[in-house]
Formats: C-alpha cells, structure tokens, sequence
C-alpha cells in the first residue's frame, strides 16, 4: 500500500526525471542548431533562448548569423538583440561598442534612444572604485551627458543623471581621499594644496565641510612647523581657513577643534610677532 510519503517522494523523482528530460531536449536543441547551416534555424531558436533570458545560449547562435542579415529586414532586430545579450551577459565593454553601433546604423529605430541609453550605462558599469584610476569615471561621465543632450526628453533622463551624480561624487571622493592622505603623511604643503584644488573643483561637493576642516589641519600643522622666514605667512592662511570653514559652516561638527587650532594660531601669531 502507498504511504502518503512514499507517493510524494515518487512524485519528486518522476518531476526531477521530467525535468531532466526537457532539459536535455533543449540542450539537444541547442547543440543541433549550434552545428546547423539552417540560417533560419538558428533565428528561430536564438529568438526563444532571448525571449526566455537564455542569454548566452542566445547570444552564440545571433553571433554566428548576424552577418548573414546584413542588409536585411531583420538584420535591425537581430543587432539589438546581440547588443542585449552582451549587456545581460555582464559583458558591458562588449555590449556598449555594439550598442554604439546599433545607433550609429539605425538612428531612427524606435529602439536608438534605449540602445543609446545602455551604451552610456555600460560606461557606467565598467568605472572601477573611486580609489583606482578614474580613466573610465570620466569617460562614463561624457557618456552619459552625450546622452542627456541629444535625449533631454528621455524616460531614461532621471536615471542617467542620477548615475551622472553617482560618478561624479567618485572623482570627488578620489580627489578628497588624496588630499587627505597628504596630510596623514605629514606633508602639509600638498594636502592644503589638494584641498584647494578640490574646493575649486567641487563647490557644491557634499564633502565640503570636511574638505574644509581637513585643509585647515593642514594649514594648521604647516604654520606651526615652519621656518621662521615663512611662519607669518602660514599662519595668516591658517587663521583665514578658520574663518572660511566658519562663515560657510558655523554649525560644523569640527568647529569645537577648529576654535582651538585657531587659538593657538592666534597665540603664535601674537608670540611670532612680539619676537620680530
């Protein structure tokens, strides 16, 4: 007699069969058009393994006959589908040099706009962590606003700034953390150098206040250090970052430390000047 376990343990196995089964079929299917000459063969299945998110299996049988489209009716569908496949893949170095194709040879193909959209983002993708060189940072970043100007009406137009935004604030943080790591070596010339350079390059940078703060220890730990022939000079800069951090951000979280840097700078200035 069939025990109810006993009958739901068989009926796992004959659906694992089954599934086994059809995939073995598809795989078998596959491997056929793989081999085939049948150009409309292979358009066919590859438009189901696309249709299905099969995208390398899809993506191996539109490689092989694209070239044969060429020309066609067809040959518009089938380039943006190999672009897709790419892009789906991960591949995005790939998929943005196809995708830039697809435009440049259909740009008025109700999917130019999507194809120009997905080449930029590819872009994106490809931009490594803020603290590797930023080469391709930038390079998404012309990307991307290419395609908001030729797109300002876009569906796309809010994502691609947002990802315009997210790049940006990479070369920002790659700036900031340079500037600061100058100072966490003690060499308080370049970081106050860097830290200026930054706040003409990022006004509106979320990293303003700290940029700030971190400038003025700089400035700060140079002044007090100097040579006499250059201790006036430095610690008149320092006392006028002070006031800068404090007009811009009377309420910053570093301002307690910043009275006091400022203090003693004061208070050296006062000594240095009684001394001259």
């Amino acid at each position: 007699m069939c025990t109810f376990a006993s009958c739901l343990k068989f009926m796992k196995q004959a659906f694992y069969i089954l599934l086994l089964a059809v995939l073995l079929v598809s795989c078998s299917d596959f491997q056929k058009a793989l081999k085939s000459e049948d150009v409309a063969e292979k358009f066919k299945l590859g438009n189901e393994l696309y249709e299905a998110g099969k995208w390398s299996k899809a993506y191996r049988l539109l490689d092989q006959i694209l070239p044969k489209y060429r020309g066609k009716p067809q040959a518009e569908k089938l380039t943006f589908m190999h672009a897709m496949c790419s892009y789906q893949m991960g591949d995005y170095y790939i998929s943005s040099y196809h995708f830039e194709k697809f435009t440049d040879i259909y740009p008025k193909s109700e999917k130019s706009e999507e194809a120009a959209f997905l080449a930029a983002k590819g872009f994106y993708f490809n931009s490594p962590i803020y603290s590797k060189e930023q080469k391709e940072t930038v390079e998404a970043i012309e990307k991307l606003q290419l395609f908001v100007n030729a797109y300002p009406n876009s569906e796309y137009l809010a994502e691609a700034n947002t990802l315009v935004k997210e790049l940006d604030f990479k070369l920002e943080k790659k700036a900031f953390e340079i500037a600061k790591q100058y100072d966490q070596i003690r060499d308080f010339k370049a970081s106050v150098k860097s830290f200026n350079n930054f706040l003409l390059e990022f006004p509106g940078s979320t990293l303003r206040n700290k940029a700030m703060y971190y400038r003025l220890d700089a400035a700060f730990n140079l002044a007090i250090l100097s040579i006499d022939e250059l201790k006036e000079e430095r610690l008149n800069d320092a006392i006028s970052y002070f006031k800068a951090l404090k007009k811009a951000y009377p309420n910053s979280e570093y301002m307690e430390d910043a009275i006091k840097m400022n203090e003693e700078l004061e208070e050296e200035l006062r000594t240095f000047s009684t001394k001259s």
